[in-house]
């Protein structure tokens, strides 16, 4: 099958529009279950009525990995934000919104964030044992409700159509505690701007109620296992910072 050229490529895939139809095709060193792990994912999330695209199908393309699902047309909120910057508040408040929709749904059938988390922190080769065994501990002392969370929430997982959103990009979803979810999408604002980090914290608190010493209690246990997935050596210096910087260490 000739797909042309891809429209997106990510760590783990490569994404072509073909047909009207979204289709994404892995990389060859992932294990022969991914698509499926994160169709399942998304299908999952598409059941609990979010707006998600509908996965069609999974399968073999080329001797490689796909999914197939539907296309929503549009731009991602991130393009938008940096294309109309006089826009942020209404944007941010858009992507506040849709996160706090995820968060809402309860969680019975999804990979529990203790267990994703703890897999991530033992991956995490730049980390010490002593280290590890510091975090896990920690993750072993929270306690919450389990609720939807997307794992990777930032501008560029959602599409905007016609002011109607539509969230992409499930792999790492899981259910676990909404303060670890607004502290992974704070760490990434923060990667890039501490301005809009903390306008976007701000706003979730406002709208949520929970408050920042809450979310700030995971920032260990989340900037442990955001070491496991690369990144450049600046990134992992700002994560160990932040880890060290835990009072209870």
């Amino acid at each position: 099958m000739k797909l042309g050229n891809p429209i997106a490529i990510g760590n783990t895939a490569k994404i072509f529009l073909y047909k009207n139809k979204i289709i994404k095709l892995f990389n060859d060193y992932l294990p022969d279950t991914e698509s499926v792990y994160e169709a399942n994912k998304q299908t999952y999330a598409y059941s609990c009525g979010l707006s998600v695209p509908n996965v069609l199908d999974v399968t073999k393309i080329n001797g490689k990995q796909a999914i197939i699902m539907e296309y929503v047309e549009g731009k991602t909120l991130g393009d938008l934000l940096s294309e109309n910057k006089e826009k942020l508040d209404y944007y941010m408040d858009l992507f506040v919104e849709s996160q706090r929709k995820i968060h809402l749904v309860k969680v019975d059938s999804l990979e529990p964030m203790s267990e994703k988390l703890h897999r991530q922190i033992q991956s995490a080769h730049i980390l010490d044992q002593r280290n590890k065994t510091h975090l896990l501990k920690k993750l072993d002392t929270m306690t919450f409700e389990n609720r939807l969370c997307h794992g990777d929430f930032h501008p560029f997982n959602l599409i905007v159509s016609d002011n109607h959103i539509t969230i992409i990009d499930w792999v790492d979803s899981s259910g676990g505690d909404v303060r670890a979810d607004v502290y992974r999408t704070y760490l990434l604002y923060s990667q890039f701007s501490v301005d809009l980090a903390d306008m976007y914290l701000q706003l979730y608190c406002k709208k949520s109620g929970l408050l920042k010493d809450e979310i700030f209690q995971w920032a260990p246990i989340i900037a442990g296992a955001r070491l496991s997935e690369g990144g450049t050596s600046e990134q992992a210096e700002q994560l160990l910072k932040i880890i060290t910087r835990d009072s209870t260490f």
